[in-house]
């Protein structure tokens, strides 16, 4: 277990966005989150108190989260003199980079002559199986967006919030490693190996009551040249009987390609649709999630009436909205 409150570690993070992680469990779980730690030319504020290490130990810190998704998920030469000096103020570390804290072996040494503990969450736990395809009882839902990091977590978290104040029967299920540290558990899909992608989602939504909603966590993006691979994983495994669009309408190219533009709504749609049939016929595109954080309040509502007409789908920015009107969609 992750001992908490924790120390967000922004780094330098070189935009907003490039500490998703930071902001996930800002926004998600904010009793576990004391305060940021910063480096120069960092980009990236959470708004939270900016602390050195040994003011937030004072403070009743136990762990240093790396809070940065960089592209690769890589620990930078730069990180490692503030992460052996975290250990040395008396903090576990937890990371849930592809590059593993483990392997680092100033950090591994100063580890075990301090008594601290190194999580890895992007670690598969356990063994996967291979996809069978099998139909199974009780009901899944899949977030799926016209790009990365646009917003498929918070819409799957926002529904299961609202679900459970009504009644209903309604678990997320976390994929990734934003998720996986504000829950708990899940399934890391991108570190698992490619065979196996698939059977841990239908190991992680398994068969449950027929009235039970599995939330899925989106991860990347059909149209993405880079993570294409893992969504496909998802909709195969998840098999899912609703689909959520996500999407953010101030990007210009997809995240990290400049060379390659978002896709529309509708091309979204009718992809999602094309590959999900495979494994179950019945899926049916419920909604539209906008994340409207960089539009002024009355231009996003503009926005959001506009999807909604040309969609003939409810369209919400469900941080921003609730989602209440995602939630009604799914009867």
């Amino acid at each position: 277990m992750i001992e908490t409150p924790a120390l967000l570690f922004l780094g330098d993070a070189p935009d907003p966005l490039a500490a998703k992680v930071a902001q996930g469990i800002r926004d998600w779980r904010p009793d576990a989150a004391i305060g940021q730690y910063r480096m120069d030319g960092c980009k990236a504020d959470m708004g939270l108190p900016d602390m050195g290490l040994a003011e937030a130990v004072a403070a009743g810190a136990r762990t240093l989260v790396v809070g940065v998704a960089n592209r690769g998920g890589v620990i930078t030469p730069a990180w490692l003199e503030v992460l052996e000096a975290a250990l040395r103020a008396g903090l576990d570390l937890a990371s849930g980079l592809h590059s593993l804290l483990r392997d680092e072996p100033m950090l591994t040494a100063t580890a075990m002559a301090q008594g601290r503990r190194l999580h890895d969450v992007r670690l598969p736990s356990q063994r996967y199986p291979i996809a069978d395809g099998r139909r199974r009882s009780g009901r899944r839902l899949l977030a799926m967006g016209t790009d990365c990091s646009i917003g498929k977590m918070y819409t799957a978290l926002a529904m299961e919030r609202e679900m459970r104040a009504r009644g209903m029967a309604a678990t997320f299920r976390a994929t990734g490693q934003t998720g996986i540290l504000i829950t708990g558990s899940g399934v890391p899909l991108d570190a698992v190996v490619g065979d196996f992608m698939a059977g841990a989602i239908e190991w992680l939504s398994p068969d449950n009551d027929p009235d039970h909603w599995d939330l899925i966590e989106g991860q990347g993006s059909l149209f993405h040249p880079s993570y294409s691979g893992v969504t496909l994983a998802l909709v195969h495994g998840g098999q899912p009987d609703a689909i959520v669009l996500c999407h953010e309408p101030t990007r210009t190219h997809l995240r990290g390609l400049p060379g390659y533009a978002l896709p529309s709504l509708e091309a979204l749609r009718d992809l999602s649709l094309a590959t999900a049939r495979i494994v179950n016929p019945e899926v049916r595109v419920v909604a539209v999630s906008i994340n409207t954080a960089a539009l002024p309040g009355p231009e996003a509502l503009d926005y959001l009436a506009g999807i909604e007409t040309r969609m003939g789908l409810p369209a919400v920015d469900p941080f921003r909205q609730g989602a209440a009107r995602l939630v009604d969609a799914l009867a």
